[in-house]
């Protein structure tokens, strides 16, 4: 599978702790409800999983925000619970009620049950990955992504979203035995599809450990952590030649920082309780040595406030992370702009335009590049 060469690189690059001569963005759900286009597309499509399992349309919605703003990268627009929908737990979206499913695993024979799925229950998400990657002609990197077997198992014992997690976390605590059976079926599926992902054309793959942080101290350390890294393991390094990076997000996942640097990844994503420039003390690495680029981690509240206000935090926290890293023949500390968590659905677009051009110029001139 051939694809046009990239002309924007610079995300790859800072994944790999490369000098680049800016901070490179991109944003969580950048393709979503913020923007009228994606409204009018979704609204043809007739449902939220109408418009993800149709190619054409999550090609579409994928590429507008590039129409819009100069991203460093794209990302594969999908849902994170495509994979326990393809186990045969059943998913639906409600409306004002978020994602539910028909069937919850709660016992042991409901874990006994699972199995890692027949990937061609899931060839849409594989078929829109090489059409975005066509359709971007190498303009930017595209990025394919999945829940991590923590935040998966959340979802599917609870049967949808929660507040207080008693379902799963009850199970956790009172067979932990069952609750890693389940992990490691989910794990396995995850590097399945992560895989098939790159095979596919993504050029860096993301977990996103969206409930890890809900975990105490020790626990998170064997349900989610541990589990990662079994994701992790699974992945090929390369394909066809180019190193593939892996990014690791856990909201919440502060106090546990120094335990995630030991992670086969390339990049961990912060949320927006972490001061980028102690993290990158703790995990960032001595340039020329080993370390994690580090994501993040703007609060998304900033960009419903006002543009002076966007511009001066996006550079408080490139300010936060410090000193570029700009010896291009060493490895060295890079940050990826990114914001704590998802893009809020009332953001004003332009805001999200002052904060791309704010981190553009403001990073160069941190480089002595503007």
């Amino acid at each position: 599978m051939s694809f046009a060469p990239l002309t924007n690189d610079t995300f790859l690059r800072a994944c790999l702790g490369q000098a680049t001569d800016h901070t490179p963005v991109w944003l969580m759900r950048q393709a979503g409800r913020y923007l009228p286009e994606y409204c009018a597309t979704r609204a043809r499509a007739g449902s939220f999983m109408g418009l993800a399992t149709n190619v054409d349309f999550a090609t579409e919605v994928t590429l507008q925000p590039l129409e819009r703003y100069a991203l460093d990268a794209a990302i594969l627009f999908s849902d994170i619970l495509t994979v326990p929908d393809a186990m045969g737990l059943g998913l639906r979206f409600e409306a004002g009620e978020g994602p539910k499913f028909e069937r919850t695993v709660r016992s042991e024979a409901d874990v006994a049950a699972l199995a890692v799925p027949d990937l061609e229950r899931l060839s849409y998400v594989f078929d829109a990955v090489t059409s975005i990657r066509r359709a971007l002609g190498g303009r930017v990197p595209l990025i394919g992504f999945s829940g991590s077997p923590w935040t998966l198992a959340c979802y599917m014992v609870e049967g949808g979203g929660s507040d207080d997690y008693r379902h799963v976390k009850s199970l956790m605590y009172r067979r932990p035995d069952l609750m890693h059976r389940l992990l490691a079926v989910n794990a396995d599926a995850v590097a399945a599809y992560l895989t098939e992902q790159i095979r596919a054309g993504a050029q860096a793959v993301m977990l996103f450990d969206s409930w890890g942080g809900v975990l105490a101290d020790g626990m998170f350390q064997r349900f989610s952590l541990a589990h990662t890294q079994r994701v992790l393991a699974q992945l090929p390094r390369t394909h066809d030649g180019a190193t593939i990076p892996r990014i690791v997000f856990t909201k919440g996942g502060a106090p546990w920082l120094a335990e995630m640097a030991a992670l086969d990844c390339d990049v961990l994503g912060v949320d927006w309780t972490v001061h980028l420039g102690r993290a990158r003390a703790l995990v960032g690495g001595l340039p020329g040595g080993p370390g994690k680029a580090l994501q993040g981690n703007l609060d998304p509240a900033v960009l419903l406030s006002s543009p002076e206000a966007v511009a001066e935090q996006a550079v408080a926290v490139l300010e936060a992370f410090g000193a570029p890293h700009t010896d291009p023949t060493r490895r060295g500390p890079t940050h990826i702009f990114n914001l704590g968590h998802g893009i809020s659905q009332h953001t004003p677009p332009e805001h999200v335009q002052v904060l791309v051009e704010t981190v553009h110029a403001h990073s160069r001139r941190m480089r002595g590049t503007a």
